[in-house]
């Protein structure tokens, strides 16, 4: 199945726990329903990304908890005792990979010698596209920021949760093909979205190195205070080389991360001034996590396309229309009139 994905041509988050009783009792009560035979499965999600992708797969199929939830910096989460309680309990465990998760990754390794235990963005995205490795790190981890890339990681989950839910398995792909054509439209409309921002206003200045994929798949110049990880302050000498690229540019804004304190972009914002440029906070960027479950951010579409309204309005530039593809998802989330 997730061969068939890959050649398939589209054209064109604290703990959050996602449950679906009352659709899943529904199925179970229709003779011949795919959901007839069995409980939906437990699915436990490291990270946001991971947690709402499954959950748009699995639909009633599964009851899917994440783990790190809206703020949580998964380079230096740690986990606790609910945690393992939950890993424990999980039929199926869904882990992003590329050491994002720091030092959980030693209790998922002892977890997945007895159940199910997938490391999604290592087996979605080749070697080839992985962007060069820092600071300990392999490669970088934050593959979900080019949507495009992320698209590859639907087969992978729709894969692992079909096994481990055989019973679901037409509805598992069906969900997942539609998502798919979602997040492969969101990627197009993001790439229209920042080729309106005036040339030489096309960097975005960051808390911390998240943000790679975003800019080569969108086209923009990355300057980041702090690398990949976030477990070491920032140097004074770090601040003043993104402070010289500001004066240098006269670049419009700057991004505070909604998982990193903002004394570290505050600081970078004042020593852009005692060289005598004027920069002003563009706004929040959802980085490692995403969003309170009850705001746009939300979910892994809408946090891509908050991320990145905020970056094209602060820069410059103008939002274009959401394509059709994603008119499912506007009415789902309540943009009818805001995206039109």
């Amino acid at each position: 199945m997730e061969q068939m994905f890959r050649l398939a041509k589209i054209s064109w988050g604290s703990r959050a726990v996602v449950a679906a009783p009352l659709v899943s009792l529904f199925f179970a009560l229709i003779p011949g329903s795919s959901l007839a035979q069995s409980e939906p499965i437990r699915v436990v999600a490291t990270i946001g990304m991971i947690g709402d992708l499954a959950e748009q797969v699995a639909g009633p199929c599964g009851v899917v908890t994440t783990l790190m939830g809206p703020g949580v910096d998964p380079h230096l989460y740690q986990a606790t005792s609910g945690d393992v309680r939950d890993l424990d309990r999980a039929q199926l465990i869904l882990y992003a990979g590329l050491s994002l998760e720091g030092q959980l990754g030693n209790v998922l390794a002892g977890f997945s010698q007895r159940k199910p235990t997938v490391a999604v963005a290592d087996r979605a995205v080749p070697e080839s596209m992985r962007i060069a490795p820092e600071e300990g790190y392999a490669y970088d981890p934050h593959v979900w920021m080019d949507a495009e890339l992320w698209a590859q990681a639907v087969p992978v989950i729709a894969s692992a949760l079909a096994a481990a839910a055989p019973e679901c398995q037409a509805d598992i792909e069906a969900r997942a093909a539609r998502y798919q054509i979602e997040v492969q439209a969101m990627h197009d409309w993001i790439r229209a979205a920042t080729l309106t921002i005036p040339a030489s206003q096309r960097l975005l200045i960051t808390a911390h190195d998240a943000f790679a994929y975003y800019g080569r798949a969108y086209g923009l110049e990355l300057a980041a205070i702090q690398g990949i990880s976030t477990q070491s302050e920032a140097a004074i000498a770090d601040i003043r080389a993104v402070a010289e690229r500001i004066a240098d540019s006269r670049v419009p804004a700057v991004f505070l991360e909604t998982t990193i304190h903002p004394r570290t972009i505050q600081a970078v914002i004042d020593a852009a001034g005692a060289l005598g440029a004027t920069v002003r906070l563009g706004g929040d960027l959802y980085g490692d996590a995403l969003g309170d479950r009850s705001t746009l951010a939300g979910t892994y579409l809408g946090m891509m396309y908050v991320n990145t309204r905020t970056i094209v309005e602060a820069l410059g530039g103008t939002l274009p229309g959401l394509p059709e593809e994603l008119e499912a998802w506007r009415e789902r989330r309540g943009l009818l009139e805001e995206s039109r």
